[in-house]
């Protein structure tokens, strides 16, 4: 396992490498001048060519890339041209608002669509599979940012229950229920985004299972429908839904950040959304760095624990 982690490890080098100076670039060339969120309708030529060169604008792009690059392997992700702040500080703190946020709708939707995934195959062309086809054909549809405006409209508006925007309450101490409260709807919102494709994925395992061999074996010699389904088809089931967690990890990241920016929660989404906006070129490359590192690790995070939980892997190894 030492080894697959270090091989894996290695591998992600070259590709970290070819993602910044993609995205490098990328940022560098689009239109728009970060040195106008400096400049004064008074300000001299002098002073704005000044300030290019403090900001280190006025050299080379391979030079600027070899300069960012030296810092970000020194552990200095530059300072936010909006901001005047640390990136890495900034970055910290928003991220364990992202995480949390991504973490409990992962959650939820992975202990939601086994169930409901299993029965909608184990009823296929029934009304309950119909149903939650129907279900998980409009989470798919449906886009995130729609979704949660509907949310706000029908839960904060009209109804009042819960909060529309942001993480805490201004003016209340920090506490769990206040929290709670406000991440109910962004919850909701990422959770149907991503449950959706889940519970599709694991109906489509479920018939496959249920017309293989070892199924009809056991229904010959008197099991019942339910308990093959659930102490012999979920195992099986369940192997793949690991690869999903490693094929969507993407999918939940770009969902987590338009959610973000939907309900104003104080994560890295809305943080690059407003950096984006704002031409903060060293908070832009932070954002698309460490959204690359998640996507990668949580791929590896899948990819490991695939092999402790299929033999053959392990065997094949």
């Amino acid at each position: 396992m030492n080894t697959l982690l270090t091989r894996r490890l290695l591998q992600l080098l070259p590709m970290l490498f070819f993602i910044s100076l993609v995205a490098f670039l990328l940022v560098k060339l689009a239109p728009g001048d970060p040195v106008a969120a400096y400049i004064t309708p008074r300000m001299a030529p002098e002073d704005i060519e000044r300030i290019r060169q403090s900001l280190g604008l006025d050299k080379p792009l391979v030079t600027q890339y070899v300069l960012w690059l030296k810092n970000v392997l020194q552990g200095d992700l530059g300072y936010s041209l909006i901001y005047h702040r640390p990136v890495l500080e900034m970055i910290g703190e928003r991220i364990p608002a992202t995480l949390g946020l991504m973490g409990a709708s992962l959650l939820m939707a992975i202990v939601l669509a086994i169930p409901l995934g299993l029965l909608a195959g184990a009823f296929k062309h029934r009304w309950l599979d119909h149903l939650l086809n129907l279900f998980a054909y409009i989470g798919i549809s449906v886009p995130i940012f729609w979704f949660g405006i509907l949310l706000i409209t029908v839960f904060a508006v009209q109804l009042n229950w819960f909060p529309s925007m942001g993480m805490r309450t201004i003016g209340i101490e920090d506490n769990g229920l206040d929290l709670l409260r406000h991440g109910v709807l962004p919850c909701i919102a990422l959770t149907f985004y991503n449950l959706s494709s889940y519970v599709r994925y694991i109906r489509s395992n479920t018939i496959s299972q249920l017309s293989a061999d070892y199924v009809q074996t056991q229904l010959a010699y008197g099991a019942t429908r339910s308990s093959i389904l659930f102490r012999h088809v979920l195992k099986n089931v369940l192997l793949p839904v690991i690869t999903l967690f490693g094929l969507s990890f993407g999918e939940l990241i770009v969902g987590a950040y338009v959610t973000e920016s939907v309900f104003s929660w104080p994560g890295m989404g809305l943080l690059g959304i407003q950096s984006i906006a704002s031409l903060d070129y060293p908070l832009i490359m932070a954002i698309i760095m460490l959204s690359s590192m998640m996507l990668i690790v949580g791929n590896l995070i899948a990819d490991v624990l695939y092999r402790f939980a299929d033999p053959r892997i392990r065997t094949l190894r």
